[in-house]
Order: structure tokens, then sequence, then C-alpha cells
């Protein structure tokens, strides 16, 4: 420990912790301090690609969480993976690029009364940090796609390296049944079929530690890094004139409690869960689960652990017929060489692989006015995550309802910062999830039955054609469902007049000075899609504020110059 006082203490070593290092530590006048409780992402399962079933279920990069039994799974209770390393979930994540549908962000400017997060005011903070190889010299230009991409950031967006018969087959199928073909899903209209664009460089996954920390921060001596080192609890006292302010935070690095103190600002980055777990565990949260836990009430809060959103899969199994799937390439020896030497002399093949490869955004019902529904179609099968591959060859078409109704918890259980909190996501506890969900077992049904796969014969293993009652289906998507592992809303930001709305439109902290939470916990709602990169917008939108609101202090700007897309407002809460 060189020093304990820093001007910026960021928590979390994660999507949003690593991009932000990024820009604040460029203003060499700062400093800045990461704290990120994992170790560092030198664990080489973390770089190849298919590396995360290596990585999910591991204390070396996961935390390990379980949700609470799901009255809405049928009592069951799911693995919840979350990143614990640097890069945190973008470490052991499916790396694939999605933002979502533009119609998610003029929703989230309706719930916050903030235009800045209008579909149009976001994009050019996705565009600053992509790197797209649509993009890169030699290939045919293209303005429209130039005006909706960038290339010159750190973010890496590539092309798979892969692709199977059965999963070109689906997408054929898909086409049949109405939904259009697509080589951009991220335009603002994510409706059709395509293969999924990665995060990945050269076969390798591209993490926002290499992204952001490595190539910039490692070298700046204004910038410090403390890995295995895990915030307990935010430091927040009263200030004269009565205010709460956050002055630091305290860190058990495994051998002794540290104090560290913020100037400027504390930046919680440690995600859906960890994040609002954080603030409980600090007195900030609803006053009666910490009355429960043993923590005093420092600012009853009643938004905090509350309005988890995620995004629950309906695995569908199909066995096929004189089609090559994982499961009949990975049975022997010879194929386990063959994808072996496959990526070791080329970077593709499976162990390049996306967790899924193919994706497709259609509507549960044809009255609906956008897509609701999102599949994620793997050329392998299983019983469930982590188990072994079946011993026929088959291919599963996840489905996922884009929008869910339900709405979770996430609440700490005792005052100690090492045990897991409670996490509930209630799934399926709506009557219109429920009936979302029997639709997209339908729809499911309707692509397999087009011409395009009948070569393959597809026989229906799970659920079972013998299901076809709404009730029935139900049931089954209860029995069958997992998590895609996208939690999002456990921080909201919303309006002033919105109870439940832990930040502003700014992702400061209501009631506490100094203190902002920058993950996918801010989200009002959850993206038409994977989390990842909105997650990243995100930060690079509130490195922004946070770096304008600076130098408005120092009076070297106007704020309202120094953020024109957005109306100014008020720099304390």
């Amino acid at each position: 420990m060189s020093d304990t006082s820093f001007d910026y203490i960021v928590i979390g070593g994660g999507t949003a912790g690593a991009l932000l290092c990024n820009r604040l530590s460029a203003d060499r006048n700062v400093r800045v301090l990461l704290i990120e409780a994992g170790r560092k992402d030198d664990y080489h399962w973390i770089h190849i690609p298919v590396g995360y079933l290596h990585c999910i279920g591991n204390p070396r990069t996961d935390w390990l969480y379980q949700t609470e039994a799901d009255a809405g799974l049928n009592g069951r209770s799911l693995r919840y993976p979350r990143g614990k390393t640097l890069g945190g979930c973008s470490s052991i994540n499916g790396m694939i690029y999605m933002r979502g549908q533009a119609r998610d962000y003029d929703q989230w400017a309706g719930l916050t009364g903030d235009d800045s997060w209008r579909w149009e005011q976001v994009l050019p903070a996705f565009m600053k940090h992509e790197s797209h190889w649509r993009l890169d010299e030699g290939q045919p230009p293209n303005p429209a796609f130039a005006s909706l991409h960038g290339h010159k950031g750190e973010w890496r967006v590539e092309k798979q390296r892969l692709r199977w018969d059965i999963l070109d087959a689906f997408s054929q199928a898909a086409q049949q049944a109405g939904i259009p073909a697509t080589q951009d899903f991220n335009g603002g209209d994510n409706e059709g079929v395509g293969y999924f664009e990665v995060n990945q460089k050269d076969g390798w996954r591209w993490n926002t530690a290499k992204a952001f920390l490595r190539p910039k921060c490692y070298g700046r001596p204004n910038f410090e890094m403390w890995t295995m080192a895990q915030a307990t609890r935010l430091v927040v006292e009263r200030q004269a004139d009565g205010a709460l302010r956050c002055t630091g935070v305290k860190v058990w690095t495994g051998d002794e409690l540290a104090h560290l103190t913020a100037t400027e600002e504390v930046i919680v980055c440690a995600g859906a869960v960890n994040s609002p777990q954080l603030l409980q565990l600090s007195g900030i949260g609803p006053a009666e689960v910490l009355h429960q836990a043993g923590i005093p009430v420092t600012l009853d809060l009643p938004g905090v652990g509350a309005n988890l959103q995620d995004h629950l899969q309906i695995r569908s199994v199909y066995k096929v017929r004189d089609a090559l799937t994982l499961n009949t390439l990975a049975a022997s020896p010879w194929g386990k060489l063959r994808i072996g030497m496959e990526y070791l002399l080329r970077r593709s093949g499976p162990m390049s692989m996306a967790p899924s490869q193919l994706g497709a955004f259609t509507r549960s019902r044809p009255e609906l006015e956008h897509p609701n529904l999102q599949y994620h179609v793997q050329p392998l099968s299983l019983d469930a995550f982590g188990e072994p591959l079946h011993s026929f060859p088959a291919f599963t078409a996840s489905v996922c309802n884009l929008n869910p109704t339900s709405r979770g918890t996430v609440h700490i259980k005792s005052p100690n910062f090492e045990d897991a909190p409670a996490i509930a996501p209630n799934y399926l506890s709506t009557a219109q999830d429920q009936q979302v969900a029997a639709d997209s077992l339908r729809v499911t049904r309707r692509i397999v039955s087009q011409p395009a796969l009948a070569r393959y014969a597809p026989e229906e293993w799970k659920p079972g054609t013998q299901y076809q009652s709404d009730e029935e289906l139900i049931r089954l998507a209860g029995d069958i469902a997992t998590t895609i592992f996208h939690p999002v809303g456990t921080t909201k930001m919303g309006r002033d007049d919105d109870p439940m709305a832990v930040l502003d439109s700014r992702l400061r902290v209501r009631g506490v000075q100094a203190l902002r939470v920058v993950d996918a916990g801010a989200m009002p709602t959850i993206t038409s899609g994977n989390t990842n990169s909105p997650t990243l917008m995100l930060a690079e939108k509130a490195a922004g504020w946070i770096r304008a609101e600076r130098k408005a202090r120092e009076g070297q700007t106007p704020l309202a110059a120094a953020a024109p897309e957005a109306p100014a407002q008020a720099l304390t809460v």
C-alpha cells in the first residue's frame, strides 16, 4: 500500500470498472485506485474462448452464487455465475456483442426523465469504444454501417471463426418461418437471424482487462490497482450541513482491514449482485432488510436490492440424424485431437466457440410491435451447464423472454461481507411471463418444423411433444429453464418522484454525496439482448459526466458545456 488517499476509488475491476479506470486516469491530475476482489486475469482458460466451461463454477474466477429456491422454477435453485477476476463477467461470459433495441433506451429516458439516455444519445457512447471488424482496412466501405459502428475504440468486435451445417439449416428454417436474415443485430432493431458477432481478437477472448486496463492504465503513475482485495463497507459520514457523504471505503486485503479515503468520489462497479450487497453492508438499503441482518441504518433506501431482472432461457433439445454436432465430434479421442489442433494452428473451430453461435430475435405473437424473444442456438446438447454432452447428435434452441415483468431481490442475510446474499429472481412469477414462456416454445416448434431442417429429421427430446397446453408448457418451462446470466436493475436509476429509484439519471446515489453506482444494476429495465456491452456504454456515459463535473467544480468549464447531450442537473444529491 503506497498510499491510502486517492481522488477516485473504483470498486470492482469488471466490465464497467475497467473502462472507468481507463477514462478517469487519463487525467494525470487525479489519482485513481481500482479495488478488485478477485485475482488478475492470468488464468489461461479465461483467454481461450471455450474456457468459460472451466471458469464458471471455478472459485478461481467465479463467486459461486446460487439462487434461492424459486417457485417459478418448481422449487429449483440455479447456479448464478458472476466473474471474480479482472475483467469481471467479461472474463467468463458468452462474448456476444449485443446492444439491445433502440426502444430500450428510449424507455430509460422516460423512466429517468433524462433524454441523454435516448438511443440517439447512447449510440455515440457505444461507438466511442468499439473496434468493429467490418470497418477494418481492406473491408468493403459501407457508410450506413459506419454511421452505427466505431473502429477507433478498445472494444474489439469480430465475426466468429466457425460455422455448422446444422446451424445454417436452423437459420434457413427461421427465415422460412418469417424471421428475416440479418448481418447486424446492433443497429437499434435486432429482429432477424444470423451468427452472433463476438468480443474476441484473433481467436482469443477479448475481456475488458485487456481492452481498457492493460494497454494504458498499467503504465500510468496516477493509477494503482489492488487485486484480491474486497471492499467490506463504504465509509459514509454526516457533514456539517447535515448531508451524508461517502468519504472512502474499508477493504480487506487478506491480511488487514485498510481504510481508504476518496477526495472526489467512490464509484461502485461491483455488479448487480455485489453492488447492492455492499450498499446494504454499509447501512444503505431497505431498513427492514438491514435490521434483520443486524446492520445499523445509515440511509433507508428501499430500492437497493429490489427490481432484479434477468433473462430466463428455455432450452429445447432436438435429436437429429446425419448431422455433425459437437456431441458426436467430441465423443472420440480423434475428434478431440482434431478440435485441439484446429485451434492450435488456426485459432478456429470449437475451441474458439462462444457458448452460443447462432442468434435470432422474433415475436412470441405476430401482433406484437417489437421482437420480444431471443434465441441462442448451439450445435450441442447436455442435461445442464457443466454436465457431459449427450451421446446422440443434437442441437439446442434456447429461447428467452427479452422483457420479463417478473422482479426479484438481492438482500444480505448477515453483516458478514464474506456471506453470499440471498438472490431471489422470482422467475415466471407473472401471468404475462408465463404466457410468453408457453408461446415461445410453440415458436421454437414452428421453426424446427420448416423444410430446411427436414433432412436432419429433428425429434424434440426436451421438453417433448406430448406437452401441448399452456399449463403443461408453463410447468415444463419451470422444469428446464435456466438463467443466461443477465442480472440487472438492483440499484436502478429513476426520477426524483420514484421511491424505488436508488440512483439519479447520472448514476449518483440518492441522499449520499460523492457516491455513484456504475454497472448493470443501474438499468431501470433490462435491455433486449445480452447485457455486457450496454454495461460498457453506461460506464462510458458515466466517465464523461464524472470528468465534466470535476472540471465544473474547479471552474474550468460550465457543466452544461461539458455535457451538451443532456440538461444540466445539480451536482449534489
